[in-house]
């Protein structure tokens, strides 16, 4: 995989024509655009479709949680759209990772898509161990994801989102074609901003990440593209 494919940019806005202009711009020089729950909300499947008309694979981050019958209804509603990535929270249980895993192949094949990866949210990576016991979670941060990974790789799911400092774990509780999905990247000497467990993109591809999703060092540069185009670099050390 070329680095500049392992790249998804996350795009921080609302408006659909600027994340049109932000996907044409970066468009060779990352794998894709991420989309997540504000732009999902604010635009809809009307927004996604505008954005994917660019020509770049879309990450879309909804995060399902629910039951497993609510969570497959919800893939079933937007598998028509085509997105290369979907998120599901780990913690809604082997039975829902399952149900959207099978139903994302079902809707897939039904479409004439790719199926695309069913990816497992473990703990967020603006958690860090005070906020898990201040939820009532007594493991602490590293050994809550390495449970939730393995739990998803025995139950279906493609891949999962994890923190670059999980990444190790991660892959030893999984095998190594499980996708790993992994934000909180920054460039060197940029600021962690609301992640609380980083790593640069270089780090993090060493450790094992197959895809980086990476926004504010891209969206906010003066120049989006060049600044794509310098990461890309930087994973090659």
């Amino acid at each position: 995989m070329k680095p500049s494919d392992r790249i998804y940019c996350a795009l921080d806005t609302v408006e659909t024509q600027k994340a049109v202009d932000l996907a044409k711009t970066l468009n060779g020089v990352v794998g894709g655009i991420k989309l997540g729950l504000e732009f999902y909300c604010a635009n809809g499947a009307d927004g996604f479709k505008a954005v994917a008309e660019t020509g770049m694979p879309i990450f879309l981050d909804l995060k399902f949680h629910d039951i497993p019958n609510t969570v497959a209804g919800a893939i079933r509603a937007v598998a028509p759209l085509g997105p290369k990535i979907l998120t599901i929270h780990t913690q809604g249980g082997p039975e829902m990772m399952r149900r959207a895993s099978e139903t994302a192949a079902e809707e897939a094949a039904k479409h004439g898509h790719a199926k695309p990866w069913v990816t497992g949210v473990t703990i967020l990576t603006s958690l860090d161990d005070s906020d898990m016991k201040a939820i009532g979670v007594e493991d602490v941060v590293a050994d809550q994801v390495a449970r939730l990974a393995a739990l998803g790789a025995e139950n279906g799911l493609d891949g999962m989102v994890c923190s670059p400092r999980e990444i190790s774990l991660a892959r030893a509780a999984t095998n190594p074609d499980f996708k790993l999905v992994v934000p909180g990247i920054r460039p060197a000497g940029s600021a962690a901003g609301d992640q609380k467990r980083v790593m640069t993109p270089f780090d993090a591809v060493e450790a094992g990440a197959d895809v980086l999703v990476i926004g504010r060092p891209i969206t906010q540069a003066d120049d989006p593209r060049a600044a794509a185009e310098a990461i890309a670099k930087s994973i090659n050390g």
